[in-house]
């Protein structure tokens, strides 16, 4: 079974604004929790797989109501006291034990750098299977293969669908592993198009495509 966030095509969730005019921060918070996001990860504990995942399995009902930064902050919280960083007391406003982290906080000077480098995921790897122009189709279900429930980039409304390779990024870390603490396991990274027809059943414009980025096992070849 998907989980909650898993609603690329579904019906019923109002329009998209492409330009909504908005400054980047609606909230003055929101970039604060941001911040703090970028600040904890510097830390080392974890990997962005495993902060997606965190933020995928928040319950239903908070991730419906929560908004896009209450989401952050609800995952990292999660994920600061299953690594240890901090307590249950600590967030909920208790004293503030001494922590081995303090020498990897992330100064203000660096955080320009730090978004400027961002987090390369390319590696060394296999040559891949696939060709540009070859027809290939996704797996029929989008569920990782290693940890039941686990994280996947495969998104469901795109499993079972014939498609065509369009671009090779080489190897790079494969998030369904590297999100559960099984090594990177670097696969080659392919682009795919699809006929929006085949993806949504009911296209706004025929003709339409879609891309997705698609790691090497969730794909075999089209007969």
């Amino acid at each position: 079974m998907s989980r909650v966030h898993d609603m690329g095509g579904r019906f019923g969730d109002g329009a998209i604004d492409p330009n909504p005019g908005e400054p980047v921060f609606k909230e003055d918070w929101h970039g604060r929790a941001l911040a703090v996001t970028l600040a904890c990860g510097a830390l080392g504990q974890w990997n962005i797989d495993v902060s997606r995942h965190a933020r995928e399995c928040l319950s239903p009902k908070d991730y419906a109501r929560f908004s896009y930064y209450e989401k952050w902050l609800a995952g990292l919280a999660d994920l600061l006291e299953a690594t240890g960083v901090v307590t249950r007391e600590e967030l909920a406003g208790g004293p503030v034990a001494s922590s081995d982290l303090t020498d990897r906080k992330m100064l203000a000077e660096k955080v320009a750098g730090v978004l400027a480098a961002g987090g390369p995921a390319n590696r060394d790897g296999r040559a891949p299977r696939f060709a540009i122009g070859d027809r290939v189709r996704t797996r029929v279900r989008s569920a990782n293969a290693f940890v039941a429930g686990g994280h996947t980039r495969l998104p469901s409304y795109a499993t079972g669908v014939t498609g065509e390779v369009v671009l090779r990024h080489g190897a790079h870390v494969l998030p369904d592993a590297a999100a559960h603490g099984l090594g990177e396991r670097p696969e080659p990274l392919y682009t795919v198009v699809f006929d929006a027809g085949d993806l949504w059943g009911a296209p706004e414009r025929a003709g339409d495509e879609v891309t997705c980025d698609l790691w090497e096992s969730y794909l075999e070849a089209a007969s």
